[in-house]
């Protein structure tokens, strides 16, 4: 004879059962889930070091030499001259470094060449002309960052570095 008690002891018992083997089948598949991710790293770390030894290989300063005697009639390729290096001050400004032109500025200043060069765009957009997109295209042309003079007092030994930021 079963008491009330005993029944709800033994519902219980078989819930917990059931939830802890639900927990214990759930923590198993991750820790394969896991296994399988470790796999795939291992993988895909095996193939960049062989990646890395293929890059190696290909660019070995023999082999390059050998390609570009073979293929010098067709490449025709010249050794970089030292005045075509520069410094980083001499580059051009980022696009996010060029300031934006005061449209009432550019209108005032260039008055006379702006509406010279929108009649020129209508004229050219009315007779069909390619690669013309009329005289919106001449208000919104912003003027090419220039490179900065290199001083002669600046010492050409040093070389300064730094990131570009955008």
């Amino acid at each position: 004879m079963l008491k009330t008690f005993d029944l709800v002891l033994i519902g219980v018992m078989t819930a917990t059962a059931t939830v802890t083997y639900t927990i214990k089948h759930r923590a198993e598949l991750k820790v394969e889930e896991v296994h399988r991710l470790e796999a795939e790293i291992k993988l895909e770390k095996d193939t960049i070091d062989l990646l890395k030894a293929d890059w190696a290989l290909q660019s070995q300063p023999n082999r390059l030499e050998r390609l570009v005697k073979a293929y010098n009639e067709e490449l025709k390729l010249q050794p970089t001259e030292s005045t075509a290096l520069v410094h980083a001050k001499e580059l051009p400004m980022l696009k996010s470094e060029v300031p934006v032109p005061d449209v009432t500025e550019a209108k005032v200043s260039a008055k006379g060449a702006t509406v010279a060069s929108a009649k020129s765009a209508t004229e050219a957009s009315a007779k069909g002309a390619p690669g013309t997109k009329g005289a919106q295209a001449t208000a919104k042309a912003q003027p090419l960052p220039m490179p900065a003079p290199r001083g002669e007092a600046e010492d050409a030994d040093q070389i300064e570095t730094g990131s570009v930021e955008e």
